[in-house]
């Protein structure tokens, strides 16, 4: 199962090429912000994660309320955030 998962921006680091870096639980990866394009994110943001991708700015109460939801998924969500400390972007 590949789910959406909440992460906060921690840096742009390299704006012409949209991406950023992201700390979802503890795990630190480089992603792409080019869906937000048109509403970039900026650092201490919070996005939805997915496969890589941002895919939707939310508010920190929605992240946290999300990422407790996810976390009592138990091996879903272990295996997801496993797959993102797995990913990168080349």
């Amino acid at each position: 199962m590949c789910l959406g998962i909440p992460g906060q921006i921690v840096e742009i680091t390299d704006a012409a090429n949209c991406l950023a870096k992201v700390d979802v639980s503890g795990v630190r990866r480089v992603i792409s912000v080019r869906l937000l394009e048109k509403d970039p994110p900026r650092a201490g943001e919070w996005v939805l994660v997915h496969v890589g991708f941002a895919m939707a700015k939310i508010d920190e109460t929605e992240a946290l309320l999300t990422l407790a939801a996810v976390k009592k998924l138990g091996e879903t969500y272990t295996d997801e955030v496993s797959a993102f400390d797995s990913s990168a972007i080349i």
